[in-house]
């Protein structure tokens, strides 16, 4: 493992305490995310550079480290009484919810207060509260490392990228990363999302969401529409989705709710997997790191999100050995897992070159298309795929 090429690479930069040093004890992840790079590169053809995938976020927002602050703001990591937990407060929702977490009527500053509680709890309990209120939070190392779930569930079909039609139902990061790079590969890719909740990240800076989202369809449609959705879903050839288990389902739009595409991968990215009570516990990238134990010395954050780029990643290359293998499959992916896995590849200590480099932003891309730019012609397709299948 080279400290040398993460220094070089911006993510020392991301990582550390922001009035110290850089961080050099996790860059076995370059490496090992290099190597995701290289095996989705023998699939496809297409290079991609690992660094810049994550690192390029933070580029685009002028990031840096912020020791136990998460690069982005909004995740915190804080003592328990016997460990360490991280919380991410990034929606009105959650910060609304302090309150009753702490069992107080006021809250006046919401970081101080959740750190003063938590120090005399253990993190199972201050975990266990805050899924309660449905809080994304991680408790350090609770996550064990574990391979992608794999199932086979319909007929195979090997299929070229350029024939492929993906849905691709997620938001925010991990599962639009996903997306992108299978635009790149030639996909024809469909970002699907509700008029009235749109993907987040629409919202904010606009060159993250163009970064993730250039090159694809833009489609609205209302999730309550389940008839619309059921005939793009049964015209896909990959469909990627980040929703809570069973929302899907109650809709009757699961993988095994609607007719398959011979050789369709149904990718689903959760943010601790879908195994018990952890099917419903909420995580982002930052608490998901922690949850696999995927930190920096002290600890402090790793990264930037580290576990959304990664997962994205890596959730193209398992949708890529899926097709390989002619699909059929559902492919389960979870960010505190694959954080969990990386978190196992060896530490180092070891000074770093000051100083480090920051985050190369990445090269400007065009603009993803409006809130259902693209609504006729993706209905053009369906229609195409529906009669070419009678």
């Amino acid at each position: 493992m080279d400290t040398a090429d993460w220094a070089a690479s911006g993510l020392a930069a991301l990582t550390g305490h922001p009035d110290g040093p850089a961080d050099g004890s996790r860059a076995a992840v370059l490496a090992g995310a290099r190597e995701v790079a290289e095996r989705w590169r023998a699939h496809t053809g297409v290079a991609v550079d690992a660094a810049e995938l994550l690192a390029g976020r933070a580029a685009l927002l002028g990031l840096t480290r912020g020791g136990r602050v998460s690069a982005g703001g909004a995740t915190h990591l804080f003592a328990s009484r016997d460990g360490w937990c991280a919380l991410t407060l990034s929606r009105p929702d959650d910060i609304a919810a302090v309150p009753a977490l702490l069992e107080v009527d006021d809250v006046e500053d919401h970081w101080r207060a959740v750190e003063r509680w938590a120090a005399s709890r253990e993190g199972d309990e201050v975990a266990g509260r805050a899924r309660l209120l449905g809080l994304p939070i991680g408790v350090l190392g609770e996550t064990r490392s574990s391979p992608t779930v794999v199932r086979h569930v319909g007929e195979r079909c090997v299929r070229e990228y350029g024939e492929l039609l993906v849905v691709d139902l997620s938001s925010m990061w991990a599962g639009p990363l996903c997306g992108q790079l299978l635009v790149r590969a030639g996909a024809t890719v469909v970002k699907v999302e509700s008029a009235a909740r749109p993907d987040g990240t629409r919202g904010g800076d606009r060159r993250f969401f163009d970064w993730m989202n250039t090159g694809k369809l833009c489609y609205t449609a209302d999730f309550a529409d389940h008839d619309r959705l059921r005939e793009l879903l049964a015209a896909a050839d990959v469909v990627i989705e980040s929703s809570r288990p069973d929302a899907l389902r109650h809709r009757g739009l699961g993988p095994e709710d609607v007719l398959a595409r011979p050789g369709r991968v149904w990718l689903r990215i959760t943010a601790h997997g879908r195994v018990g009570d952890r099917a419903n516990w909420v995580g982002f990238g930052d608490d998901a790191g922690v949850s696999g134990g995927l930190v920096g010395a002290g600890p402090v954050f790793c990264g930037d999100a580290i576990a959304d780029p990664l997962t994205g990643l890596q959730a193209a290359l398992e949708v890529a050995e899926s097709l390989a293998r002619g699909g059929g499959e559902v492919v389960e992916v979870s960010l505190a897992a694959v954080a969990a896995n990386y978190a196992e590849l060896p530490s180092v200590d070891k000074e770093l070159p000051i100083p480090v480099a920051l985050p190369i932003v990445p090269a400007p891309v065009p603009s993803a298309g409006e809130l259902g730019a693209d609504n006729a012609h993706v209905d053009r397709l369906i229609g195409e795929r529906t009669a070419a299948a009678c």
